[in-house]
C-alpha cells in the first residue's frame, strides 16, 4: 500500500481542489482517478457494480487482457507497471492449432518482444486499491448513473437501496463503458454523431484447467488460436497454470451458439473442430451452458466533449472489439493524453478537453477499424499459405531492417506511435511486400543493395 499522499507535492495552482466526478470505476476510470488525484483534484468515483476488492469478478465476463507498450507506459506513470508485469505471463507469439493437432508458432515481434496476459479482475482490483490510498479520491459502489445534467455538471445516481443521489461537481468525465449513461445524455443532443456495429460473432468464456502440480497443458508463453474461418477459439495463460479460453462463434446459423443446444451437440462440434482442446476441457459443458454469451460491438461517436463540463474516455468514447488486444491499452493511453493536456492547458478546461479529443479521436477510430480487420486475420488468414508467406517476409524485414521497416503490428503493440500512423503504415507495408513478391526478391531479402532503395522509396 502507498503511504498517504502528501499534498505539498501539488502545484500551487491546483490546491483549489476542483471537484471532478468520474462515472465508472472500471479499468480506465480507476486509473484516471489516480492521475487526477496526483494533480490535486478532488475525485468522486461512482461505480454501478459492487466493490471488486471484496467481490469476485463475474464468471464468464473476465476475458484476459493483453497488456502491451501503451498500457505499460500508463501504469508506469502511477508506479504499477512492475507489480502488474510480475503477475503477468509474457506471450511471445501466436500458437496456431490445426484440426489435425498440428502446431505453428508465429512470433509477435523481434528481439523477444511480447504481449502480457493479465487478469482483468485482478488488475481492476489493484487499481481500485491504489485509488483508495489517496485521501482526495472518494469511491462509491452500487451506484448506477441514471442521468447527467451536462450544463450544471451534475450526475444522478440510484444506489442499491433504490435511493436517488444527486452529485454536483466542476466537471464530469464518463468512463462508464460501451453503453455509457454519460454518452446516452449526449446522444439526444443536437449534432451528435453515434454508431454501433456488432460483429456477427458472439463470445463465450471456457477453460482449460492446470495439469498436475499447476503445470501448463500447452505452451505457456503463447497466445493459442484455433482458426476455423468464420469462427475461432483463443486461449490465454494464467499464472496458476490454467488457460482462459474464449470461443468466438456466430450467434445464428450453422455453426452457431443457437445451434449448440445440448451437451451432445456441443461435444460433437468440439470433437470436429477443436479435438486437441476438447481433451483438455473436462468442464466444457458446465462452462458453456452456465457462462453468458457476450456480444462484440464497435462504437464510434463525436464529439466526446461538451465545453469544460463533460468528457468521455475509454469505451464510453470508443468501444472496440478485442482482436488487436488494444481495448485496455487504448483506454489507458486516453488517461495519459488527458493528463498531458491538463499539464499543458490547465486551468483552461475548454482547451484541455478540446485538445484531448483532437488527439485521441482519429487514433481511436483507427484502432477500432484495425481490430475488426484483425478478427478476420486471426479467424481465417493465419492458416492460409499465402498469408503465412507474407508474414514470413514481414518478419524478415523487421529483423533485417529495423531502422527502415516496422510492421503494423509492431507499431500498434510495441510502440507509442499514433494508431492512425500505424494504420497508414500498414498500407505502405502491404505495397512493399507486394513488390517483393512480384519482383521475386524473397530469397534476396538480406541484400541491402536491393532492399534499401525499395524500402526508402516506399517510405518517401
Amino acid at each position: 500500500m502507498l503511504a498517504a499522499i502528501e499534498f505539498d507535492i501539488f502545484p500551487n495552482y491546483l490546491r483549489s481542489m476542483e471537484k471532478i466526478i468520474l462515472v465508472g470505476g472500471g479499468l480506465s476510470g480507476s486509473l484516471l482517478s489516480v492521475y487526477l488525484a496526483k494533480r490535486g483534484f478532488e475525485i468522486h468515483l461512482y461505480e454501478r457494480r459492487p466493490d471488486m476488492r471484496s467481490n469476485r469478478i463475474m464468471a464468464g465476463r473476465s476475458i484476459n487482457l493483453a497488456l502491451s507498450t501503451r498500457g505499460i507506459n500508463a501504469l508506469q506513470k502511477v508506479g504499477l507497471d512492475s507489480e502488474v508485469l510480475a503477475d503477468a505471463i509474457p506471450m511471445y507469439g501466436r500458437m496456431m492449432h490445426g484440426k489435425d493437432g498440428s502446431l505453428n508458432q508465429q512470433p509477435y515481434g523481434t528481439g523477444g518482444q511480447c504481449i502480457n496476459s493479465v487478469s482483468r479482475g485482478r488488475l481492476n482490483t489493484r487499481l481500485l486499491e491504489l485509488a483508495s490510498d489517496y485521501p482526495n479520491i472518494y469511491l462509491y459502489f452500487n451506484h448506477r448513473c441514471t442521468d447527467v445534467d451536462v450544463a450544471n455538471a451534475t450526475a444522478f445516481f440510484e444506489n442499491e437501496n433504490g435511493e436517488q443521489i444527486t452529485a454536483k461537481a466542476d466537471r464530469i468525465i464518463g468512463t462508464d463503458g460501451a453503453f455509457a449513461a454519460t454518452r446516452g445524455r449526449m446522444q439526444i443532443t443536437d449534432r451528435f454523431d453515434y454508431s454501433q456495429n456488432y460483429l456477427y460473432v458472439g463470445y463465450k468464456e471456457l477453460a482449460i484447467p492446470a495439469g498436475d502440480n499447476g503445470t501448463f497443458l500447452m505452451e505457456k508463453n503463447a497466445l493459442h488460436i484455433w482458426p476455423r474461418g468464420a469462427f475461432m477459439m483463443i486461449a490465454l495463460p494464467n499464472p496458476s497454470g490454467d488457460f482462459t479460453c474464449t470461443l468466438f462463434l456466430a450467434n445464428q446459423g450453422l455453426p452457431s451458439f443457437q445451434q449448440l443446444k445440448s451437451e451432445a451437440d456441443l461435444l460433437a462440434f468440439f470433437d470436429a473442430e477443436f479435438p486437441d482442446a476438447l481433451k483438455m476441457m473436462p468442464t466444457i459443458a458446465e462452462d458453456f451452458f452456465n457462462n453468458p454469451t457476450g456480444s462484440l460491438v464497435t462504437i464510434k461517436c463525436n464529439p466526446w466533449v461538451v465545453d469544460d463540463k463533460l468528457a468521455l474516455l475509454g469505451d464510453a468514447a470508443h468501444a472496440v472489439v478485442p482482436f488487436y488486444g488494444q481495448g485496455m491499452n487504448c483506454s489507458f493511453e486516453d488517461c495519459v493524453v488527458m493528463d498531458e493536456c491538463i499539464e499543458k492547458f490547465h486551468p483552461d478546461w475548454n482547451k484541455v478537453f478540446a485538445e484531448y479529443y483532437k488527439e485521441r479521436k482519429p487514433n481511436a477510430d483507427a484502432i477500432a477499424d484495425l481490430a475488426v480487420q484483425n478478427f478476420y486475420e486471426m479467424a481465417d488468414k493465419v492458416g492460409d499459405k499465402e498469408f503465412l508467406q507474407r508474414k514470413h517476409i514481414e518478419h524478415e524485414l523487421c529483423e533485417l531492417y529495423p531502422d527502415l521497416y516496422k510492421s503494423q503490428y509492431e507499431l500498434v503493440t510495441f510502440s507509442k506511435q499514433p494508431y492512425s500512423y500505424a494504420q497508414q503504415m500498414g498500407k505502405v507495408n502491404e505495397g512493399i511486400i507486394d513488390e517483393i513478391i512480384a519482383s521475386q526478391l524473397e530469397e534476396k531479402l538480406a541484400d541491402r543493395t536491393l532492399l534499401e532503395p525499395l524500402l526508402k522509396m516506399h517510405l518517401r
